[in-house]
Parts: C-alpha cells; sequence; structure tokens
C-alpha cells in the first residue's frame, strides 16, 4: 500500500505565509503525494511551485463554514480554477441540510459542478453536525449530482472523520462515487484503518510525519 498517493498534503491555517506553501509543496513533490490542498490566494504560487510535477493543486470553496451564496460559490471555484487548481473541495451549506432543503444542497452543488469544467470536485459535507440520516441522505445527493467525491470534514468542526461516518457513506454510495476522509488524521493506524474502509483520499497536514512513520504530529 503506497501511503503517499492517497495524501492530500494539507495547509488551511489562517497564518500560512508564502514559505509555508513553497515548504508544503516542495514536500508534496518529495513525496509524490496526490495533491497539496490550500486557500485560494495561494493556489497560483503553488500551481507555480509544483510545475512540472504530479502534484495537483487542491483548494477550498466556501470554507469552512459552507454559508456563502451559490453564486459565490461559483465564482470561487470558477476563479480557483482560472488561477490554476485542478480539484475543488467545497463545502455545502450545513444549514440547508439541517433545514432539509435538499434541493437547495443539489442545486448548489450541481452549480459548482457544471462551473468547474470538469474538474474533480470533492463535496465536504462535515459529518460532525449531521445526524445518520443527513449523512445518508448528503450520500444519495453526491451519488445524484456525479460529483467525484464525498468528504467528511472540513478540520475546523467539532471533530474530523470517524470510522462509522464512513460506514454510513459506504451503504449508501454508488460504485463510483469515491471517499475522503479529512479532520484529525495524524498517523499510519489512522489512514490504514480508512483505505480499509474504501477510501481513496486522505486530508492532513501531517502527510511528512506519516511517511516518516513518527508517531506525533505537531501541524
Amino acid at each position: 500500500m503506497e501511503l503517499n498517493s492517497y495524501i492530500d498534503h494539507t495547509n488551511l491555517k489562517a497564518y500560512t505565509t508564502l514559505k509555508d506553501i513553497k515548504k508544503l509543496c516542495d514536500e508534496a513533490i518529495k513525496y509524490h503525494f496526490a495533491s497539496v490542498c490550500v486557500n485560494p490566494t495561494y493556489v497560483e504560487s503553488a500551481k507555480e511551485f509544483l510545475e512540472g510535477s504530479t502534484v495537483n493543486v487542491c483548494t477550498v470553496i466556501g470554507f469552512p463554514l459552507g454559508n456563502n451564496t451559490i453564486s459565490t460559490k461559483e465564482f470561487e471555484a470558477i476563479e480557483a480554477i482560472n488561477n490554476g487548481a485542478d480539484e475543488i473541495d467545497m463545502v455545502v451549506n450545513i444549514g440547508a441540510i439541517k433545514n432539509k432543503d435538499y434541493d437547495y444542497v443539489k442545486k448548489e452543488i450541481e452549480n459548482i459542478r457544471d462551473a468547474i469544467d470538469g474538474k474533480i470536485l470533492k463535496v465536504i459535507i462535515e459529518t460532525c453536525y449531521l445526524d445518520n440520516d443527513e449523512i445518508k441522505n448528503m450520500t444519495q445527493i453526491c451519488n445524484e449530482t456525479f460529483v467525484n467525491f464525498i468528504k467528511t470534514s472540513t478540520g475546523f468542526g467539532t471533530r474530523g472523520a470517524r470510522i462509522e461516518d464512513i460506514e454510513i457513506i459506504n451503504e449508501n454510495k454508488n460504485e463510483v462515487l469515491e471517499i475522503k476522509a479529512s479532520g484529525g488524521i495524524t498517523n499510519i493506524e489512522d489512514i490504514e484503518k480508512f483505505i480499509n474502509l474504501g477510501v481513496t483520499r486522505i486530508g492532513t497536514s501531517c502527510g511528512v510525519e506519516i511517511m516518516k512513520q513518527e508517531s506525533t504530529c505537531n501541524n
């Protein structure tokens, strides 16, 4: 199992500097991670730092609360693609899910999907705020909208991914929908548990420590 190919090497801190992004990209190249995940302001820089490598640039939309309007999320996504993003991780409107307004949620996903010209789309549902039925319903919406991934968490909620979330998703997803687990994943044991459940991407800021098999990550 080549763990590096599962990892979205992530730095979404509010105080991230350009130097931090250069380090993130250098590490991603060294370890052949799937992507770097950065805030939109650093997409152009990350693209430049990763030039000539196989590492994708991933960025976040409607992050971390998901409460931007649909048109704002569309603009964010289009600008990110124009700036060089290969993958979009969008936070859905969590309040709309809690309101059972699934038509709204489906519409915003479809609008972002259609705006990004076939680039990879991962839909963040923030499982820490959802009950089991809501996770089930969001998985079914991700099936229906033909997005690439359903993603568990932003890493800014009350908790990250857990095994129970993945099990519910697996019970309800179709054969083509992939799963990204993120939030609180800090060691090889965590990653292996999720991969064994069929997860194909891992969002973590501890990628280097994991590859070095270090027991602690202070990121």
